[in-house]
Parts: C-alpha cells; sequence; structure tokens
C-alpha cells in the first residue's frame, strides 16, 4: 500500500490552527495548487513557533532554517474554504526538529493533505547550527507525537 492510499486523521495530530484559502491559491484547474500547500504548512509551523515557542522573527539570535518539506495530496480543496492545519512534532533533535503538518477542511477527520517540514537552527549572524532554545523545544515537545499513547512517532 502506498502512502498515497493511507489517510491521516485528526487524532494523529496535538493542535490546530486556523487559516483559510485565499482567492489566488486556486489554479486554472479550479483547485488550490500544489505548491500553496507548502505555504499552509510553512505557515502553520512558523505561527506555532510565534505563538507557542516565543519565537520573535525580527530579533531572536536563533532562527529555524528549512532544510526538507514534503507534502502528500490526497484530496483537493477549492476556494473559498476554511481550513485548519493539524500540527505535531515528529522528531525533535539538539539542532533541527521535523515537525508534521495535516491539512484539513474545517470539521473533516481525514486530512486533504500532510507532510513534514524539517528546520535546522541558526545563529542569525553567523547561519551555524546551534541547539533548538528552550522555547522552542518546549513548545515542540508539548505536541511531540511521540508523547500520544497509541500513536508510534511517524
Amino acid at each position: 500500500m502506498s502512502s498515497v492510499d493511507l489517510a491521516e486523521t485528526r487524532d494523529r495530530y496535538r493542535v490546530f490552527l486556523p487559516l483559510a484559502t485565499r482567492w489566488r491559491d486556486n489554479d486554472i484547474f479550479g483547485h488550490v495548487n500544489n505548491v500553496v500547500y507548502y505555504s499552509y504548512i510553512d505557515t502553520a509551523v512558523t505561527n506555532y513557533y510565534l505563538e507557542h515557542g516565543r519565537l520573535d522573527i525580527t530579533s531572536s539570535l536563533v532562527i529555524p532554517v528549512a532544510a526538507e518539506t514534503k507534502c502528500t495530496f490526497k484530496r483537493s480543496i477549492k476556494h473559498p474554504a476554511q481550513i485548519e492545519a493539524g500540527l505535531r512534532a515528529n522528531r525533535i533533535g539538539k539542532t533541527s526538529a521535523q515537525m508534521g503538518v495535516g491539512i484539513f477542511l474545517r470539521g473533516e477527520s481525514d486530512a486533504r493533505a500532510w507532510g513534514y517540514m524539517v528546520h535546522v537552527f541558526v545563529d542569525r549572524v553567523t547561519n551555524h547550527k546551534v541547539s533548538i532554545p528552550d522555547s522552542l523545544r518546549n513548545a515542540m515537545q508539548r505536541i511531540e507525537i511521540a508523547n500520544t499513547p497509541g500513536h508510534p512517532a511517524a
């Protein structure tokens, strides 16, 4: 069975953030273009860092740099739609973390798309890898999937 045959469900995520489609998200085929899902993933993870990890994008000495992203598409979304991004921390290392994101229509139990973003944390000035700041690490640990009974790490 391929990963496209599997479905990510709402119960696999620890927190949900509201998002909304925009008119410009639709492509000529009348649905949200595949590249836009990467923007949803990036926005959800960044908003979580800002709201829960005390990341200050203008002055934090340590910043996240995207090193890898992936998205699997199951069902299309059309604008206008109210969507939610489910978040979880799949893996938390010393200097990097993988955040899992599911994109759901509001109220649906199966994700329309899902993926992850790996961030490497670097010194803003030198761009060298550094340890994940405690405030961000604590925020990630609160939504770590390994901390969810009955769910293996993704």
